[in-house]
């Protein structure tokens, strides 16, 4: 019984952890790929590419900002560890 519920856990835990990725994916192939393809038309930002500044430093700080919010809220402390019941022989 106690595995079931582990297992349902896990596997929740696992489909947020896939889907948050499948998004930064979407945001860093979006972003990098949509600025241009000219790079004498580049615009810079904090002296990076735009595409660049957007895609990996903006993408990494919000991947990890999003991460942090669904463990906080969505993940729970499961004990993996098997307990045994001490029973008093007299």
């Amino acid at each position: 019984m106690k595995n079931s519920a582990i297992m349902k856990t896990a596997k929740k835990e696992t489909f947020i952890v896939l889907g948050l990725y499948i998004l930064f994916f979407a945001w860093w192939y979006v972003t990098a790929y949509s600025f241009g393809d000219d790079p004498s038309e580049y615009r810079y930002i904090f002296g990076f590419p735009e595409w660049f500044f957007y895609s990996c430093i903006v993408g990494y700080i919000g991947i990890s900002v999003l991460l942090w919010i669904c463990v906080r809220l969505f993940f729970t402390e499961v004990d993996l560890e098997e307990k045994k019941e001490v029973t008093k022989n007299d």
